[in-house]
């Protein structure tokens, strides 16, 4: 067999290790990188108004397919994505590929009881036992890798020698890739956690601080939201975003809510679907921080987002707060999100530089 699966960031280093650990004999093929193509071929085989992670993540299937690959590995969950692997086999199959369809997630959430039993049809020759071991060092893999994402999101954009953490971060994915047992991972990642600490930045002791909040796919997706937080980086701003595999997968959902819920401070009431809520506790928490800007990504169409969205703009108007909004199609212009978040960039250099030129103004008023 030669399995494959859709991309969502860089986590394809933690998966194909799970991969490898319980089917030892079978090739991995990673889909070519979310690319133009890509959101081509999904778009073109896709329902017209259905949300653009639905289009990426045919597009890999299509690229995977392509390339040679005969089972397709995919994982459900969320709003109306846990209903995409199925409606994407089935568009699949009518275009003629020939593949064998692998979901270890389930509609339900996930168990570990159904994850093995899908490996097993599959036919892995591991044991439980081992599955545990392999799911247990997969997760605390991508636990790594956002924390090391964190570190990087809050340096990049003052590194004094130009790529440094990108080549830095390339070496340590491609250590960890390898890393098998937890034995290796934790070399790896102590040996990399030094590394990143080591390298030079040139940081001011109060950076202008953007939080990214929105739908998962299009904030964890660099591709999806043309490279944003990159784009922050080159006007030396900290990024703060709170949306990954750790949050998203290794979290009580039911208690995920609630906190959610509390943490909006009267924004809202009730749970609003998917990432919605959340993005509302994160932009109320950012406002308490006193925090620059935030900037609000999601896939055109995205109901619960679209739901968020005026309580955004609530909280914006009252803590006078500046609340950017992006929504992404397979027909959104890469230069028309660069202007804007250059446009973006000056507004709040601006309401920083007046605020804190009030600031000194009332100083040197109490001295006199």
């Amino acid at each position: 067999m030669t399995i494959s699966f859709p991309h969502l960031a860089n986590y394809n280093v933690a998966l194909e290790g799970l991969l490898r650990i319980m089917l030892p004999d079978e090739k991995i093929l990673i889909a070519p990188p979310n690319s133009k193509k890509t959101i081509e071929l999904g778009a073109k085989h896709s329902p017209d108004f259905v949300c653009v992670p639905f289009k990426y993540n045919l597009g890999n299937m299509i690229e995977a397919l392509e390339a040679g690959a005969d089972v397709l590995c995919v994982i459900g969950g969320g709003c109306r994505y846990g209903y995409y692997g199925e409606l994407q086999e089935q568009i699949l199959r009518d275009l003629g590929y020939k593949f064998t369809f692998f979901n270890p997630y389930g509609t339900d959430g996930f168990s570990l009881k159904y994850a093995y039993g899908a490996f097993k049809k599959l036919g892995s020759p591991a044991g439980f036992l081992k599955f545990v071991y392999a799911a247990a060092l997969t997760a605390r893999k991508m636990m790594i890798m956002d924390r090391v994402d964190v570190f990087i999101r809050e340096n990049i954009g003052f590194e004094t020698e130009r790529g440094s953490f990108e080549s830095l971060k390339k070496a340590f994915y491609a250590e960890l890739r390898g890393a098998l047992s937890f034995v290796k991972m934790r070399k790896a990642a102590n040996k990399y956690n030094r590394l990143f600490r080591r390298l030079p930045v040139s940081k001011p002791d109060a950076p202008l601080n953007v939080g990214l909040i929105g739908e998962l796919y299009t904030v964890m997706e660099p591709f999806a939201n043309y490279e944003m937080e990159k784009e922050l980086a080159r006007y030396n701003i900290r990024v703060s975003r709170f949306t990954d595999v750790t949050y998203l997968l290794l979290k009580n959902k039911k208690r995920k809510e609630r906190r959610n819920v509390r943490q909006s401070k009267g924004y809202v009431k009730y749970y609003l679907g998917a990432d919605a809520t959340h993005s509302v506790a994160k932009c109320r928490a950012l406002a308490d921080k006193g925090c620059d800007g935030v900037i609000h990504v999601k896939p055109f169409g995205c109901t619960p987002e679209i739901n968020a969205m005026p309580i955004l703009m609530n909280i914006g108007r009252e803590h006078k707060l500046p609340v950017l909004f992006f929504s992404f199609d397979e027909q959104t212009s890469e230069t028309g999100v660069k202007t804007r978040l250059e446009a973006f960039y000056d507004m709040i250099s601006m309401k920083r530089e007046n605020r804190e030129q009030t600031a000194g103004n009332r100083e040197q008023g109490r001295i006199k």
